[in-house]
């Protein structure tokens, strides 16, 4: 046996020298694509794919780690009948509130390559994305995976671009792309505009000021424009001029944002929206039978996920027309382009069953077949331009819960505008104190001054690396 060891070291040294005599030099052109891609910050190592390319030994477990049921969902609904004999799925699910999951990621990852049950695939948001992209514990889907430019190239750019770290390695795959539109209910509409056609529609909320001159209609037919405080953000937050931190990691609060600040305020005040908070059971009331609003900004996932459940009078009843108000929305784009979330799969090095996160990441986000299933039984967008296109131009689908209506071509139209040149890693914490400090601003028991310092104590607390603005910067600006 020693002997046989000995015979076979010497004959690996043999195909590793004469690889390293077949390789170009002098040329940076020529080199392989996986160098050309290495990101160097202070966080990650120096190595490169070839150096420290992970093993894709088997484990007995699939370890995945996310916030909610979402994925696992699509998991059990479109792969687990192909997981093979002898490996269990084992999920480590910690909901996003008060930051539970991003802790949790943080506390497992660093010690997760050489442990005895290793996370094999953590899930992340848009807004926390590149926390984990541009890091070592996430691993390139291409170089380390093995997905081809081939399985990858019918997802939208925005859907790449975001799990795309700084040296140009995409490190996350996902299923679905979260374009936003506007979705109303179509009684309301007949009441107020004397028409439910979504382009008609449109036509009353083209831009800011004529939603702002229907929303005075609204109100004076007795109904409420917006639920609350939280509805309008995401399209204001979307269309910033300039991300929430610089490259010298001080804070700024774009223009954009102190719009929605403005805009919210006005709408409490006049009686334009009820006051409510976003997942609040006072929200999604406002959402379902006994509701006075006239419409909600969703993505793509809000709509099946959350709205069509939120419409119905019996939760355990039919998903159709008599139960609650289910076939009363529709969609039209609404003022500006914008998007709301999305989930993205990312393999964790250290993984032991890289074949087998490929092949979920293959199956259940590059397979077009796969891809236009989920929207047949979900309703949800996928992030595959072949097969949303495909149901875009059918006309003979429709989603029964917007009563015939393919809002499929609607998100189709937008999610090509998509940009995500204006996220970053501190997206989701900022945001939320954003929105909780201006929340008591808003209902009068603190003046907009205190409210923005209260958004700065809160964010030191958070994260003590970040500078606050400079001195005119922190002050709110005249009206």
């Amino acid at each position: 046996m020693k002997k046989l060891a000995v015979i076979l070291i010497v004959l690996c040294m043999m195909v590793a020298l004469a690889s390293c005599a077949g390789q170009p030099t002098g040329d940076a052109s020529s080199a392989p694509p996986a160098a050309e891609s290495k990101a160097e910050t202070p966080d990650t190592p120096e190595t490169t794919p070839d150096e420290e390319a992970p093993a894709a030994a088997t484990g007995s477990v699939l370890r995945i780690y996310c916030w909610n049921t979402e994925f696992q969902d699509r998991f059990n609904a479109y792969f687990a009948d192909k997981m093979p004999a002898g490996i269990e799925v084992e999920w480590v699910i910690t909901p996003n509130e008060g930051n539970a999951y991003q802790d949790k990621l943080d506390q497992d990852l660093p010690g997760n390559e050489g442990g005895d049950n290793p996370i094999d695939i953590f899930l992340v948001e848009a807004d926390y994305a590149l926390k984990y992209v541009d890091t070592e514990y996430t691993l390139d889907v291409k170089a380390d995976v093995g997905l081809t430019d081939d399985d990858l190239s019918q997802q939208y750019q925005y859907t790449k671009d975001i799990v795309t770290d700084s040296g140009g390695a995409q490190k996350g795959t996902t299923w679905q792309a979260c374009p936003g539109l506007f979705v109303y209910r179509r009684s309301i509409a007949k009441d107020v505009l004397g028409t439910d056609d979504p382009v008609e529609v449109q036509k009353a909320l083209a831009d800011w000021d004529t939603f702002d001159a229907t929303a005075a209609k609204v109100v004076e037919k007795g109904y409420k424009m917006l639920s609350g405080f939280d509805d309008a953000y995401r399209v204001f937050a979307n269309n910033m001029s300039a991300p929430w931190v610089d490259a010298d990691k001080v804070i700024h609060i774009d223009s954009n944002l102190w719009r929605w600040v403005k805009q919210t305020k006005d709408y409490y005040d006049n009686g334009y929206t009820n006051g409510t908070s976003l997942w609040s059971a006072e929200w999604s009331a406002d959402q379902g039978p006994d509701g006075k609003v006239f419409g909600f900004f969703y993505s793509t996932w809000g709509i099946n996920f959350t709205l069509l459940g939120n419409s119905l009078a019996d939760p355990d009843g039919p998903k159709e027309v008599g139960n609650g108000i289910y076939g009363d929305y529709a969609v039209c784009e609404g003022p500006e382009n914008w998007y709301w979330g999305g989930s993205w799969i990312c393999a964790a090095r250290g993984s032991d069953n890289l074949d087998l996160v490929r092949e979920v990441m293959k199956t259940i986000t590059c397979d077009a077949a796969t891809m236009k299933q989920i929207t047949l039984d979900t309703e949800d967008y996928t992030d595959n331009m072949a097969a949303m296109n495909e149901l875009a131009n059918d006309p003979d689908y429709g989603s029964p819960f917007l009563a015939g209506q393919n809002h499929i071509a609607l998100f189709a139209a937008a999610a090509p505008g998509i940009d995500m040149s204006k996220v970053g890693p501190y997206d989701q914490g900022l945001t939320e104190s954003f929105q909780a400090a201006f929340a008591d601003y808003f209902r009068g028991t603190v003046d907009e001054q205190t409210a923005l310092n209260n958004f700065f104590t809160s964010v030191q607390e958070k994260y003590p690396a970040l500078a606050l603005p400079p001195a005119e910067e922190q002050v709110p600006p005249a009206a």
